[in-house]
């Protein structure tokens, strides 16, 4: 066995590449010519022999080399391999930052924000500050309980807010996930509160699908006393049945009256920031009466860019409430229809009642193709077929209006 003399007297005679000093149960000390000294743990695995560093000697004394050694021993008596827990301790000390939630929630918040919109990055910031770091933003994430993670969310439930703490639980699994990944936690614990919350099941737009009640809201909508660019938004709401805000924001440099067109620069639309910034913009064909409905409008707002100007500012669009509220003093609550209920009501009534492609309808609402390869390969914007489809729904709502079901 080795003593702390023969570690500092060992030598490398200069015939040799390397001499090896052995002390006992496979730790040994090896010098090269030049003097440097390394602590080596003999191993074997499959038969063969191998070996695990443990420093540098005398940054390592032999009585640290030795408790490293026997460390090493114990994990692999408990089927550890000694040398892939080294390599991982290594990696883990590559997290200078710490390991608490809060940091590793916005070391995983700053790599993603530039992936997303404005909009998401900023309600998922405001999220993390608002129902998870107070009471979790300093715990060590390899510490937390699943049952505080739980309390956490509850805390959220208990307002009413379902969804939020919906939300919060996918945020959390995010974290966790690349809290193991770089070595901060051994486990996603999020998994273990699968059904301890109240199940949010989405939001549905209350929408009329029933071509008698669809005339009726119709006939209210064209005998609507307010005013004309509201009255104008709530005809056009339901004949081109885009989003909300895309029709509320609208203007004028992206209509052309004459080639019946309106062009949504990709800017404006629902996507992802990648999308928003290199995607193309969303064509939507106008038929007969939505083009008479923009040019009887337009001596109204044309001197100004946008469509549907607000009434305090002009620079802004008119609220979502303005269309809203009109419903609602029509007696359409947002349990009867919604402004956003236009799209599903479109959807249903093209496909059941007007037999239309689904796959052009799913065009004309600028939802994505959901096949991986069909959003690489297919490129069809079946802009005919939309411009047919979009002209036989605007005769089909003129129908219903003048009662002929």
């Amino acid at each position: 066995m080795l003593t702390d003399k023969h570690c500092k007297n060992a030598a490398c005679p200069p015939d040799k590449k390397r001499a090896r000093f052995t002390d006992s149960s496979g730790l040994y000390l090896e010098v090269s010519p030049a003097g440097s000294k390394r602590w080596f743990w003999k191993t074997y695995a499959n038969g063969k022999e191998g070996r695990m560093a443990l420093g540098s000697y005398p940054t390592m004394s032999l009585a640290e080399a030795r408790k490293a050694r026997d460390t090493a021993k114990l994990q692999k008596a408990d089927g550890i391999d000694p040398i892939q827990a080294r390599k991982v301790q290594k990696l883990k000390a590559t997290n200078p930052a710490g390991d608490t939630f809060s940091v590793v929630a916005m070391e995983w918040y700053g790599k993603q924000k530039d992936q997303w919109s404005a909009g998401h990055a900023e309600r998922a910031l405001r999220q993390f500050e608002r129902d998870l770091f107070p009471w979790l933003g300093e715990r060590r994430l390899a510490e937390i309980d699943p049952v505080e993670l739980l309390a956490t969310l509850r805390k959220v439930e208990e307002r009413g807010a379902i969804e939020t703490a919906d939300r919060g639980l996918m945020l959390a699994r995010q974290v966790w996930r690349y809290g193991v990944a770089t070595g901060r936690a051994s486990r996603d614990i999020t998994g273990d509160l699968k059904g301890a919350l109240q199940p949010y099941r989405g939001r549905h737009f209350a929408a009329i699908t029933d071509p008698t009640e669809l005339g009726k809201l119709l006939r209210a909508i064209r005998a609507y006393k307010g005013g004309p660019i509201v009255r104008a938004a709530l005809q056009l709401a339901p004949m081109l049945f885009q989003r909300p805000g895309e029709l509320r924001a609208a203007a004028w440099a992206e209509v052309d009256l004459d080639a019946a067109l309106w062009t949504i620069p990709a800017a404006r639309m629902k996507r992802e920031k990648a999308g928003k910034e290199h995607g193309s913009p969303h064509l939507v064909p106008l038929p007969t009466q939505a083009v008479r409905l923009l040019r009887d409008l337009h001596p109204l707002t044309g001197r100004g860019a946008l469509v549907f100007p607000g009434e305090r500012s002009h620079e802004r669009p008119i609220s979502e409430n303005s269309v809203r509220t009109a419903l609602i003093s029509m007696g359409y609550t947002a349990e009867v229809q919604t402004w956003h209920g236009f799209r599903a009501t479109a959807r249903t009534m093209l496909a059941e009642r007007l037999d239309c492609d689904p796959l052009v309808i799913e065009a004309q609402l600028a939802h994505a193709v959901k096949d991986a390869n069909g959003r690489a390969y297919n490129r069809t914007q079946y802009m005919q077929h939309r411009t047919r489809m979009m002209q036989q729904w605007a005769d089909y709502l003129d129908r219903l209006h003048g009662g002929v079901y």
